[in-house]
């Protein structure tokens, strides 16, 4: 059987490390044991790990080591993510404020990732923006991708709602 294949975006990956928000961090922890058992094949982005670059120290340096625990690939921003943004902008799914965001998206669907994961609710994990990217893509002859939080992958539901 393949294995879904799921985006982490910055917010995943920054709560590994978020003890103000115990819960997502422990949701966060159990998807990574999920993740280094061999569970999903993982993608990330430029966008997510230089985002993660702008942490500070010790939490840099923890976010590194856990990345060090996984396979994963991290794709570049190309033209085509540039401009499949622009589509998700111009259709005000989210705005140009939100650009990084956009370009999360963006390389999760054109490099055929299943799932978006993101702790992001403002801008990512909505209904709006659900909705939103599957139209966009339908437009521009991409697949849909479903856009979860962890929580919702390794649980099956999103009890902290």
């Amino acid at each position: 059987m393949r294995k879904l294949k799921i985006y982490l975006d910055t917010s995943v990956i920054s709560h590994l490390y978020a003890p103000d928000t115990p819960d997502k961090m422990k949701d966060t922890v159990e998807l990574w044991e999920d993740i280094k058992s061999g569970l999903y094949e993982v993608i990330t982005s430029d966008v997510a790990l230089k985002e993660i670059e702008n942490c500070k120290e010790p939490k840099l340096s923890m976010l590194l080591d856990y990345l060090s625990e996984i396979e994963y690939e991290r794709f570049p921003v190309t033209d085509e993510a540039e401009n499949l943004a622009d589509e998700i902008i111009k259709h005000s799914i989210l705005t140009q404020k939100s650009r990084d965001d956009c370009l999360h998206i963006a390389i999760a669907v054109i490099n055929n990732c299943d799932i978006i994961l993101s702790w992001n609710f403002n801008h990512m994990v909505n209904v709006k923006t659900i909705n939103g990217v599957r139209a966009v893509n339908i437009l521009n002859g991409y697949r849909p991708i479903d856009i979860y939080s962890p929580t919702i992958l390794i649980r099956g539901d999103d009890i902290n709602e």
